[in-house]
């Protein structure tokens, strides 16, 4: 029998009333036919931001280090179970802290040492508040699982042979295992952490390795929304993506969802729900693979922003009917590990966006020997995404209208290259005015979605 994985971000268990609501969510899961679900946690919010700054900055780590042990302390307190289960990692704690005081940089490994505790706590609390609700659940580190990788710390890759031990060590395990998001382990045992954000992929590779009837991510909201409602506060949930329309909205920007998520479950074809840990009733996003046919005028879905972006222009003359202009600029790009999100060209240029430009200054020397660059910053890229919404007869007309007609200036367009995605990049000033335009242009704020069957 199939089971469930339920992954908890830290707003979901990072304050008290919210960590009931998530109790009472695993609860009722355990009620229906099949395995116990497998859960996944991220630490209390909050908590990873402390950790990465006491990271950084030597001459705060000791006021650092006791916020903290505050944090989880009156966290137990006030919950009223944990506190047993937390004394040792607490203790670990204060043993990490402090041989971590009388250093200046932290090694890569040890940076991910001290990241992997809020993870850590936050599955032993959760743990303990599901047997105080009389749940069989065991508090289980994702490395000691079989979450083996390689040892690019701080951004660790699992190895092919995690899928295999998580399954044999998960598929035995009767109880409800509550796992350590973010973290895994290299062979020869030593903590990684897969990136931020990393909990949402540790929870699509356990659903793979016991090849779960669904994945799901319980948030602060009831699924992947129509834009930013930062930005457009009538922005709605979608009721039923692919798994192309979820990646391009989780890549360009959507962060309700890791970008990197999915890959594990459209290896598997497994379903992803999106759902909201204080509105549990809420239907939330379904992703699948497939879309499901829509009668949206457009057959947009969702608009979303990068903002923060770079465009880089190389213009030579010599480009004109030469090969090896495109193969020379994308080696420089790649040899200095810059990640491309845009690319266009002409017969004697070609403008790409990124947005890290951590490294692109030891590029741009290398980039100068091929052609004349240009670097233009304080832009971002609005994405119009949709299955089949770019091939749309008229839909480019009419999102360059709309835009054209308030006076926005497209610095760059990207088309045809998706069958989802239609891109193109303005000034960053004028960014959140053409989501609001185009959401309400292109009809978002009008649908009244289907909703899509809850999860129970």
């Amino acid at each position: 029998m199939s089971r469930v994985v339920m992954k908890f971000g830290g707003t979901s268990v990072g304050i008290a009333s919210n960590l009931g609501e998530a109790i009472r969510i695993i609860a009722r899961e355990t009620r229906t036919p099949g395995l116990p679900p497998i859960v996944v946690v991220s630490a209390l919010s909050g908590v990873t931001n402390l950790l990465v700054d006491f990271c950084a900055l030597p001459s705060r780590r000791e006021a650092l280090a006791a916020r903290f042990l505050e944090r989880h302390e009156s966290y137990v307190a006030e919950t009223g179970f944990g506190a047993a289960e937390i004394t040792p990692l607490l203790a670990q704690w204060r043993q990490l802290a402090q041989a971590s005081i009388a250093l200046g940089a932290l090694t890569a490994a040890a940076r991910d040492r001290v990241l992997a505790m809020g993870e850590r706590l936050a599955a032993a609390i959760v743990a303990a508040g599901l047997r105080a609700h009389g749940l069989d659940a065991q508090a289980v580190l994702a490395g000691d699982a079989g979450l083996v990788t390689d040892e690019r710390f701080g951004a660790a890759h699992p190895l092919p042979e995690a899928t295999e031990l998580l399954g044999q060590t998960l598929s035995a395990m009767t109880c409800i295992a509550v796992v350590t998001g973010f973290l895994g382990r290299t062979l020869d045992g030593r903590i990684t952490t897969l990136g931020r954000g990393g909990s949402d992929f540790s929870a699509a590779i356990l659903g793979a390795a016991v090849q779960a009837r669904e994945i799901q991510i319980w948030t602060d909201t009831s699924g992947m929304l129509s834009a930013d409602p930062r930005i457009v506060p009538e922005a709605r949930p979608v009721p039923h993506l692919s798994f192309a329309e979820a990646s391009e909205l989780a890549y360009f920007g959507a962060k309700v969802l890791h970008p990197k998520t999915l890959l594990p479950a459209i290896d598997r074809g497994i379903a992803v729900r999106i759902l909201n840990t204080a509105r549990p009733d809420d239907a939330g996003s379904r992703i699948t693979p497939a879309a499901e046919p829509t009668d949206a005028p457009w057959r947009v879905k969702s608009i979303a922003c990068k903002k923060a972006v770079t465009a880089v222009t190389i213009v030579s003359t010599r480009m004109l009917l030469a090969h090896g202009f495109l193969a020379r600029v994308f080696e420089v790009f790649g040899r200095h590990h810059l990640v491309v999100d845009l690319v266009t060209t002409s017969e004697v240029s070609i403008s790409i966006t990124l947005d890290d430009t951590c490294r692109l200054d030891d590029a741009l020397a290398d980039l100068e020997g091929i052609g004349r660059v240009e670097v233009r910053e304080g832009l971002a890229v609005i994405a119009v995404v949709g299955e089949g919404a770019p091939t749309r007869v008229g839909l480019a007309g009419h999102v360059f209208t709309l835009l054209g007609g308030v006076g926005l200036v497209v610095e760059m367009i990207s088309q045809g290259a998706s069958r989802v995605n239609l891109s193109f990049v303005v000034r960053e000033e004028d960014a959140d005015k053409a989501v609001r335009l185009l959401h309400r242009g292109l009809g978002l704020d009008m649908e009244v979605p289907a909703a899509a069957a809850p999860p129970r």
